[in-house]
């Protein structure tokens, strides 16, 4: 069946641009800037992630994060990238395109942070725009998931500017801040019709 042939890893890759930004896997040299922003955002960001591990922010815990997002990537499982400014070279968040079933379902599910300084701005709807192109021209996906905790208004406008629909609510769907929370579902097809986002405007 012609389904099946994308069980191999594709060639990706490394860089995805976007406008005003672009996305690349996380390298040793990223983890004082990513320790400095994560901390800086913590508590903007908290109440919508899994709870943070007490060694989250240590340099040993981010060699075992570029550890696992290599060995992903490398088995074709979840490609994850770090989003910078294109002019700066500033970090400004992440984002992952997770969870590839390969086969019939040719699916993955997208998740994504900004740091706090960052938020509001339109990048992360740019930096997304960036991941879906990657996830249906590169990674020659079918469909891309993703799921919000309904009061996360922020996050649900960039899925629906970029296009994605609601599809579902699910109870208790992930464990958030300690606590099982209710998520809303959303979901793009690489058929369906993606709107444009206004070019970002010059500072």
């Amino acid at each position: 069946m012609a389904f099946f042939r994308f069980n191999r890893a594709p060639d990706v890759e490394p860089v995805l641009n976007g406008d005003g930004l672009y996305l690349r896997p996380a390298v040793a040299a990223d983890y004082p800037s990513w320790a400095q922003l994560r901390e800086q955002s913590r508590a903007f960001l908290t109440p919508w992630e899994p709870t943070w591990p007490d060694d989250d922010l240590t340099r040993a815990a981010f060699r075992r994060r570029l550890r696992r997002q290599n060995e992903d990537m490398a088995r074709d499982e979840s490609y994850s990238f770090l989003i910078l400014d294109s002019i700066s070279d500033e970090l400004l968040g992440g984002l992952t395109v997770g969870g590839l079933r390969r086969g019939v379902a040719q699916t993955a599910t997208l998740g994504y942070w900004i740091g706090a300084p960052h938020a509001g701005k339109g990048r992360m709807t740019r930096a997304v725009a960036a991941a879906v192109k990657f996830s249906f021209s590169q990674l020659r996906l079918h469909r891309l998931e993703a799921a919000c905790i309904p009061s996360n208004e922020a996050s649900i406008r960039v899925l629906e500017r970029n296009g994605f629909r609601r599809e579902g609510f699910a109870r208790g769907f992930l464990c958030i801040a300690g606590a099982w929370r209710d998520h809303c579902l959303f979901a793009l097809l690489e058929s369906d019709s993606i709107p444009a986002i206004a070019p970002r405007r010059s500072p």
